[in-house]
């Protein structure tokens, strides 16, 4: 299971990998009980793990660098329950996060995603773009901010299914 391929769901608790998507939805698998299900677009959102930002008091930092500063930092996970602990335990960690902007029960969610990331040795990293360069195809990595804008860039035009509005 690779870190590319992981979302999270509205309105569903936990992670999930996306094994497949249609034009009205997506078939995930669940991490917590490896039920797989089609999910619906036009109920839920689907965030992949690789593009969410962490609000920091400089640039935003991906969510991948805040994985790795955790795992890098030997500190205890705090208990989720305890909000001064896991504050404190964020302000160890990343401490430049901006804690104005980014609430408790974010950070919380960090926490039980970290350990379900853990628990299954799923590998914290960003995908490699493939660039095309006189013909050839290479891979190269790209910081986070560069990522967004090349993925931007090149990615082929979505058809964004938006909820109708009900009269």
């Amino acid at each position: 299971m690779e870190y590319n391929k992981l979302v999270s769901v509205t309105g569903l608790g936990g992670l999930f990998e996306l094994l497949s998507s249609k034009s009205d939805g997506a078939v995930v698998r669940s991490l917590e009980d490896n039920s797989s299900k089609f999910v619906s677009s036009r109920i839920h959102n689907f965030s992949h793990l690789e593009s969410i930002e962490v609000y920091t008091t400089k640039d935003n930092i991906n969510l991948v660098d805040v994985f790795k500063a955790m795992k890098e930092s030997g500190e205890k996970l705090p208990d989720a329950g305890d909000n001064k602990a896991v504050k404190q335990y964020f302000e160890k960690v990343v401490a430049d996060m901006d804690f104005e902007r980014v609430y408790t029960s974010d950070m919380k969610k960090m926490i039980k995603w970290f350990e379900v990331l853990t628990k299954h040795n799923i590998e914290l990293k960003l995908s490699d773009l493939p660039l095309e360069e006189e013909g050839q195809t290479t891979a190269v990595k790209a910081k986070p901010t560069e990522q967004k804008t090349a993925a931007v860039k090149n990615a082929p035009a979505k058809k964004i299914n938006m909820p109708r509005k009900m009269a």
